[in-house]
């Protein structure tokens, strides 16, 4: 989403490191650039202009004119103002000591919110809550459906309405849940409520009247992040009639320009706790504000890369895979195996953006995901011998394998091929003297 801002901000900071040291005329003459480079990603006016004017104090004072690398100064400065720009650091849910914790979703019709209520209980579901998904949607046709389907992926329970009741109102059917979930002990209840214009009177005092149901502890605005400058108009009235906890962001994988995520913590003054980065049920993270600054900065962003690797670590496949290596027993297999694991954290180039000075690199080489498709393909036409031993492969088994995949025979040839030069390389690295051992357990 932030690849015009960050593209801009890049080319400024690279324009620093080519000077000595900066005067003020200097430092005013970036932060101009800094200025307009906001307003071209649709970050609200005012917004920009409060940020440049906090950067500005420090960025004129001696810690950059006087320091011997006045660029890395001044993008720690705009890296710490973007970071208190949203909100500074992590806003996590709150919880209630005991019984149930009522969440509400709220937000305009197409924001995500049926299919955020389905993440953030996947996550909660994850940290060992127990969440229900409550369908206070009754408008939207399939709504209720929707979010069954989602639960069912997922396995959350969904509670809807009664099947003798079907016209009760969201309130009711948020009342039902919360007793539902005191009497079996569900820790998380996520109220999935109908998508409305924020002028919509009827709809608003609905919203009002679910919040006085079951008085939820937290209140989180489901926004689209593609929404662009509108996003803030929404939050503000939202927040003035609901008094919001907290915000969510969807579609933050989007291409829009991210004005929005700049934006709607300063003006609303609530925080964001999360944030939707795919389709995916999985794809969720907390919003960490520093994270998301050094993406920006194209400083990457290492320790979410290390959380989702974390998340996704099978440590028994771990020590089998690492054995497999020091016998020179790895096979085709275990390469499918290890790419699917990979596949599962995100795209390769959502991944290498998150690796320092990787994000110029992983949009210089454009990954396709067809291809790591199509390898798949190829493995799987294999028989379990062939995966196990690629040297068994002559001409007619290439062959068969290249039309059982769908691909051409060279396709087939180029994986082998790469495969072999891996396991020489990995052969080579074992041999080295003063390399750690991998061990075996």
């Amino acid at each position: 989403m932030f690849a015009t801002l960050s593209d801009r901000l890049a080319a400024i900071f690279q324009r620093l490191r080519s000077r000595g040291k900066l005067t003020e005329s200097d430092v005013s003459e970036v932060l101009r650039e800094v200025r307009v480079a906001l307003l071209e990603a649709d970050v609200n006016l005012k917004v920009a202009e409060d940020f440049i004017a906090s950067i500005r104090e420090r960025a004129v004072g001696a810690e950059v004119t006087e320091s011997l690398t006045p660029a890395q100064a001044v993008i720690k400065i705009v890296h710490d103002g973007l970071m208190e720009l949203m909100g500074g650091r992590l806003a996590p849910v709150r919880f209630a000591p005991s019984g149930p914790t009522a969440i509400m979703l709220v937000g305009l019709q197409g924001s995500g919110k049926t299919t955020l209520a389905a993440k953030l209980a996947l996550h909660w579901k994850e940290q060992g809550r127990r969440p229900l998904l409550v369908a206070c949607d009754v408008y939207r046709p399939a709504a209720i459906e929707q979010l069954q389907v989602l639960g069912a992926q997922i396995a959350v329970p969904v509670w809807t309405s009664p099947q003798d009741r079907p016209l009760q109102q969201p309130e009711a059917i948020a009342r039902a849940a919360m007793a539902e979930a005191r009497a079996v002990g569900y820790g998380a209840v996520i109220l999935d409520t109908a998508g409305r214009l924020q002028i919509d009177e009827p709809l608003m005092l609905e919203l009002e009247r679910i919040k006085a149901a079951v008085a939820p502890l937290e209140t989180l605005l489901v926004v689209d992040a593609m929404t662009g400058q509108e996003a803030v108009n929404v939050a503000t009235e939202f927040d003035r009639r609901l008094d919001l906890t907290g915000m969510a962001l969807t579609k933050l994988d989007g291409d829009s320009r991210g004005g929005a995520a700049l934006s709607i913590r300063a003006v609303t003054g609530k925080p964001v706790k999360f944030i939707g980065v795919g389709e995916k049920v999985s794809a969720l993270e907390p919003f960490h504000p520093d994270r998301l600054a050094s993406r920006i900065l194209g400083m990457g962003d290492v320790l979410t890369l290390i959380e989702k690797s974390q998340k996704l670590y099978d440590e028994d496949q771990a020590k089998t895979l690492a054995r497999k290596i020091r016998r020179q027993d790895f096979g085709l297999q275990d390469f499918l195996d290890q790419m699917r694991q990979i596949r599962r954290m995100g795209t390769l180039g959502e991944l290498m953006k998150m690796i320092p000075g990787m994000r110029k690199l992983a949009a210089g080489q454009r990954i396709e995901e067809k291809d790591l498709a199509r390898v798949e393909a190829i493995i799987c036409s294999m028989t379990p011998q062939e995966r196990a031993n690629p040297d068994v492969l002559n001409g007619s088994r290439r062959k068969r394998i290249a039309t059982g995949s769908g691909t051409q025979v060279q396709d087939v040839n180029r994986l082998v091929k790469q495969f072999n030069e891996s396991k020489k390389l990995m052969r080579s690295l074992g041999r080295m003297r003063g390399l750690p051992r991998i061990p075996i357990p």
